[in-house]
């Protein structure tokens, strides 16, 4: 099983880290980090991992080992931008 994550400054839209476009969040692969899909959903990273950890993240949340990771497919349906 392969997944894609996008991690670090790449993860990012052109230009601001606060302007998502569906194309952006289409580019980000099969999964993201939570930090990331907290920023396309507008939650800071201290709040979503603490909601990431009680299990009430907005959508559906991979725990593979140590790492919390995000559907992009299920962030898409929630903005209903699929």
């Amino acid at each position: 099983m392969s997944t894609t994550t996008a991690v670090g400054r790449g993860a990012e839209p052109a230009g601001s880290r606060d302007v998502w476009t569906m194309e952006a969040v289409r580019a980000l692969g099969t999964t993201t980090d939570v930090e990331t899909a907290g920023s396309v959903l507008g939650i800071g990273r201290t709040k979503a991992y603490a909601l990431a950890k009680a299990g009430q993240f907005p959508v559906r949340v991979l725990r593979v080992g140590r790492r919390y990771l995000v559907p992009v497919p299920a962030i898409l349906k929630l903005l209903d931008l699929e």
